[in-house]
């Protein structure tokens, strides 16, 4: 009945004696682990699954027998205790199952610690849909890129880092021109496919280290680390001849000349926040702006 009941649940049950010797292996764990149960009992779990061997793991069972804790392993600090192959619909986007585990006692009948067993529950699909919703609450809904929460976030933590540090960074804030007369010619759906368009654009020609973000409306911003002035004016005025040379077509019938302006500033020993920095870099879009569009203008100073 014992082993009748453990085949029924729908988790993973490993049960070993107090030397690490298992003694039991359940059906779950026979489907996932592809092991037969006599494949299993009667070896040492460490010749089975040598990286648990760690001291950590071992401290957590002394524990267990010892006190009779029951000891948890969070999937988000171990992702796993065993090395299966991932189930479920979202199966293709990880190496291994997502496991959150347990270890718990089992008592003799004198109450006596006897045996150990860890309890493994597939959470594949739960961390999946985990990670999509924390990666959809950071991105722009239109255009895919880093939304302003987000931006505002790392920049302050780049910030942050450049105090601790020293290693500066550059900002740029790009906006695209004459954007109200797109919208108001070609209507808000060709200026949605415009946003889009250059999204792609800048991300084809900017460092995988790069962030760039919607700002707001028609204007982005890009975070550009350890780079200086020099170096954050070349990438953007790759970017404003990127966008330059694009093609938006409107109803298959013209392409749409789009083009930006851009105001870069870098970090400098008596910037006193991240959006000091952001404003500098508004000033030099401005510039940019005065100047006739279509320009990249680094920030000059008050």
């Amino acid at each position: 009945m014992y082993g009748q009941i453990l085949d029924a649940i729908n988790i993973g049950i490993l049960v070993m004696d107090t030397g690490y010797t298992v003694t039991d292996w359940n059906r779950w764990m026979e489907i996932h682990g592809e092991k037969k149960r006599e494949e299993i009992v009667g070896r040492g779990l460490f010749e089975l699954f040598p990286h648990l061997n760690t001291p950590n793991f071992v401290r957590s069972c002394k524990s267990v027998v010892s006190f009779g804790n029951y000891v948890y392993f969070s999937q988000k600090l171990h992702n796993y205790l065993f090395p299966f192959k991932p189930t479920g619909f979202n199966a293709a986007s990880f190496e291994f199952m997502q496991q959150s585990c347990s270890m718990a006692p089992v008592k003799d009948g004198e109450g006596k610690v006897s045996h150990i067993a860890i309890m493994v529950q597939n959470v594949t699909d739960q961390v999946y849909l985990e990670r999509s919703l924390r990666t959809m609450s950071q991105l722009d809904g239109l255009t895919e890129v880093s939304n302003r929460r987000f931006l505002d976030t790392r920049l302050e933590e780049e910030f942050n880092r450049f105090k601790r540090s020293g290693r500066g960074f550059s900002l740029a804030m790009l906006d695209i021109d004459n954007f109200k007369y797109v919208n108001d010619t070609f209507g808000h759906n060709f200026g949605d496919q415009v946003l889009k368009t250059l999204s792609r654009t800048c991300g084809a020609v900017m460092r995988s280290s790069d962030i760039l973000a919607r700002f707001g409306g028609e204007e982005f911003c890009l975070v550009l680390p350890d780079t200086d002035l020099e170096g954050a004016t070349t990438i953007c005025e790759r970017i404003r001849q990127a966008v330059e040379s694009m093609k938006v077509t409107y109803n298959d019938e013209a392409d749409v000349p789009i083009t930006v302006s851009v105001g870069v500033a870098r970090t400098e020993p008596t910037l006193e926040s991240h959006e000091r920095l952001i404003k500098n870099a508004d000033v030099a879009l401005y510039e940019s702006k005065a100047k006739g569009k279509n320009r990249v203008t680094a920030y000059a100073g008050d």
